[in-house]
């Protein structure tokens, strides 16, 4: 290190290390949206940064980081339960396969997730979003009920206390947004059979809400750190009424909403056609749109809708794995960019965990389609690297999805911070100043050596302290909903000491 000897990240090995810090210090870190040298960072003892100065030496009492420091991203969208399906998927029987194939093969696996199988299977998820770089996760819940669609009578929210269970596991954030969902389309009063679990009015989600809500109280003030936030969503435009939409925006104070929206053509051609207006059209004239809205994927947007979520402060969630898997099209990104709409990054059915990947991927697919090279960049406003802008934009737009006011490396924002391994194959003899770039699009296969959230080591030296079990359980719950899935030469591996396989 150039500047400071001082205490540095434990190894795994020392079972006494203690996982909380009170001060940080890296030789580089991305504040204000740009590498700093000589960094040092100090923890209140709520959980958030107390102190963040730039080109100072390593006070004794500081951890000194093995290699530049990131801020978190959030994770702006997430279906948890999906996780148990990604990779199952990935192939075609039929003359055609598109999202509403795939949509109705999924439903089959929800139909089959108990509370006990939702906290395994989002446990092993969040612990590798964790590793992919996202510090908080916004999930979008709408496995509500019991298996048979009836309400959970012992506890109406315990699918919702599993996710904040696992959460809680990993030491994760997490934005709850309890979903309304009420009917199959826009000409389908009622939902499909295989829908029956997702059911749920406005008064529903509202109870949920309110009851989340106390939760999250209780949790915060126990842990001395904002870890659990609660929102609302509404599943899409066909799944719920004009009056559902009225009466939960109207119950909500500056907690964020998030729905899907204008994801797939023939969910626009099906909303012309019951409504005469395209999906955000019709949203933007009957909601009161503002910055607590963020609208997921908004992949088939006109110019004037663009302009109208603007206009109003929206953000937008790109989820670029899921919508190239799912065939969905390709996002704008020029458009949003140039218009300045908050933008956010979501893995939602996870068929990628990794933010580098999406970030990736959203470039690409620009690159693909357009044919030219480096899209995100803007040397005309002094951003000439594509992966530093769209970093500094996911950034930003991430902690408002997430319902932050302030988010990174900044005073008064939640003390989390991604340690970048500058030793693995990808970034070895790379300049500072070109991190970000070798980051997103060399393909580095683990990026980051260790990871706090709210003060607390999450991961040290790409471990985590309960990834081993998280992983046990995982195979297990896939056994369980999945008989055909064998996890026999997994578990077999993992009993033999291959711990790599969970927790490496």
């Amino acid at each position: 290190m150039a500047k400071g000897k001082s205490a540095r990240v434990p190894s795994p090995a020392d079972e006494t290390a203690p996982l909380r810090v009170t001060a940080v210090w890296a030789p580089h870190a991305w504040v204000g949206n740009r590498w700093q040298e000589a960094v040092l960072l100090r923890i209140g003892a709520d959980g958030n940064w107390a102190h963040v100065q730039t080109g100072v030496a390593a006070s004794p009492d500081a951890t000194v980081l093995d290699g530049p420091a990131l801020p978190g991203l959030v994770n702006a969208h997430s279906h948890a339960f999906q996780r148990a399906f990604a990779g199952l998927a990935e192939r075609r029987s039929l003359e055609q396969d598109d999202f509403w194939g795939w949509r109705d093969r999924m439903y089959r696996v929800a139909l089959r997730i108990d509370p006990e199988q939702q906290q395994a299977i989002a446990a092993q998820l969040f612990l590798e979003l964790v590793r992919g770089g996202f510090t908080q996760v916004c999930e979008f819940h709408y496995l509500h009920n019991a298996m048979d669609g009836s309400v959970y009578r012992h506890d109406p929210i315990c699918m919702a206390r599993a996710l904040v269970a696992a959460a809680q596991e990993v030491g994760m954030g997490l934005t709850l947004l309890p979903t309304l969902y009420e009917r199959a389309g826009f000409s389908q009063a009622a939902l499909r059979e295989e829908q029956r679990r997702f059911r749920a009015n406005a008064e529903a989600i509202l109870e949920m809400r309110d009851s989340l809500q106390a939760l999250a109280d209780e949790t915060n003030r126990t842990s001395a750190a904002r870890l659990l936030q609660i929102g609302l969503a509404l599943h899409s435009l066909r799944a719920v009424t004009a009056k559902g939409i009225e009466r939960l925006t109207t119950q909500t104070t500056d907690a964020p909403i998030h729905i899907h929206i204008a994801e797939q053509p023939q969910e626009v051609e099906d909303c012309l056609s019951a409504t005469g207006l395209r999906p955000i059209e019709w949203l933007h004239r009957n909601a009161t749109l503002d910055r607590r809205w963020q609208l997921v994927h908004a992949i088939d947007s006109s110019p004037a809708e663009a302009d109208a979520i603007a206009r109003c402060g929206t953000g937008v969630v790109l989820c670029p794995s899921t919508e190239a898997n799912l065939g969905d099209g390709v996002t704008d990104l020029t458009g949003w960019l140039k218009r300045g709409v908050p933008l956010s990054l979501g893995s939602d059915s996870q068929v990628t965990r990794s933010a580098v990947e999406e970030l990736r991927l959203l470039e690409y697919a620009q690159r693909l389609t357009k044919r030219v090279r480096c899209v995100a960049a803007a040397p005309q406003q002094q951003q000439p690297s594509a992966a530093e802008r769209l970093w500094s934009q996911v950034l930003d737009g991430g902690g408002r999805a997430a319902g932050f006011a302030l988010w990174g490396l900044q005073v008064g924002a939640r003390a989390d911070l991604l340690v970048v391994d500058c030793a693995t194959s990808a970034l070895l003899g790379i300049p500072i100043a070109h991190t970000l770039d070798a980051l997103v699009f060399s393909s580095p296969v683990r990026p980051f050596r260790d990871i706090l959230i709210a003060g607390r080591w999450v991961t040290r030296n790409h471990r985590a302290q309960k990834g081993q079990a998280i992983g046990k359980r995982f195979v297990q719950a896939m056994q369980q909903i999945r008989p055909d899935t064998d996890g026999a030469q997994f578990l077999g591996a993992v009993r033999r000491g291959h711990r790599s396989l969970i927790s490496g």
